[in-house]
């Protein structure tokens, strides 16, 4: 088994290889190629960590295995670590032994900002100029890198609960040369492309902080009674996203569907759209929505391409089983 630790992860994954990874999974899945697993995720009711198990099957990769952890709210502050803690695990498909062991807190943060970063690339506007915020956590930043190389934006606005940490979401806009402001949510209505990255359970953003022709790539909710976005601002969006099954289950969408005001026909994979097998953009005013729930197969794809370039440079550790 090859193990590839969490220290050694920034040198082997960059952006570009994060997104096509995940880029090819998500077509993968719309054509029937890779199967994700159904998500085990539950409370632990210590230290109020949330902590599962997320897998699957990429027949077309080779990639089958899991990713063990979840997030862990105090950590940051008690211990000086990130909230978000895993550990990827990857299997040989043809015999079942475990093949690697690979640590998937950076790969995570990198995964999540691919999969909104290819939604963007294929469902928000050409011409989009302005780019939105919602939420300054650590993965925040990882999402503003990726989603700014998907369009010629000129300027960066967010919005955070508490203020003091946009100046993360600065930083970058100004590593871009781009200049970035601070906006209550109404001013998000200027923004072509919105990215919420919260760990919220009440509904942030509403259609009155949405402008007519915005791409939203809702990244936070993953987790039954997890909420970023108003029912109403979600049906009055077409609505892609990562797996329709997880969509409608522990997604953004969850709370639509609850409420009878969409529906799972309603949702359509963004592997489809990749494959052009559906629609994408149809309208310069539609205002599109990616539900990213996070499934277990961007986690393989990401992980598998770190173990090949890990042993290939010399920095995976091989240990018996």
């Amino acid at each position: 088994m090859w193990i590839v630790p969490e220290s050694e992860i920034a040198a082997l994954v960059s952006r570009e290889a994060a997104f096509d990874a995940v880029e090819k999974v998500f077509a993968a899945m719309a054509s029937g190629e890779a199967r994700n697993f159904p998500v085990v995720r539950e409370a632990l009711g210590h230290e109020n960590a949330l902590y599962g198990f997320k897998g699957g099957f990429d027949a077309a990769g080779g990639a089958l295995g899991l990713k063990a952890g979840g997030y862990w709210p105090h950590n940051l502050e008690r211990r000086g670590l990130i909230n978000h803690q895993s550990t990827v695990f990857l299997f040989d498909p043809d015999t079942g032994r475990v093949s690697a062991m690979v640590g998937g807190n950076l790969l995570t943060a990198l995964r999540t900002a691919a999969a909104s970063s290819v939604s963007i690339a294929h469902l928000a506007r050409k011409d989009a100029k302005v780019m939105g915020m919602v939420g300054a956590g650590h993965q925040s930043v990882f999402q503003l890198r990726a989603a700014l190389e998907q369009r010629d934006f000129d300027k960066v606005i967010g919005w955070n609960l508490h203020p003091e940490h946009l100046s993360r979401l600065e930083e970058v806009a100004s590593e871009k040369g781009l200049p970035f402001e601070a906006v209550p949510l109404e001013g998000l209505k200027e923004a072509d492309v919105i990215i919420t990255i919260t760990s919220s359970f009440d509904a942030i953003l509403t259609t009155d902080h949405v402008s007519p022709g915005t791409h939203i790539a809702a990244m936070g909710t993953d987790t039954k009674g997890k909420q970023e976005l108003s029912a109403d601002l979600v049906a009055a969006a077409t609505v892609f996203t990562d797996e329709v099954a997880q969509s409608v289950s522990i997604g953004e969408a969850q709370h639509a569907v609850l409420g009878g005001l969409i529906g799972e026909g309603d949702i359509t994979e963004v592997g489809a759209v990749i494959n052009g097998a559906a629609p994408g953009r149809v309208s310069a005013d539609q205002i599109t929505l990616f539900d990213g729930t996070g499934v277990g197969l961007q986690d393989l794809a990401v992980a598998a391409s770190v173990v090949e370039l890990a042993i290939a440079k010399g920095v995976a550790i091989e240990v018996a089983v």
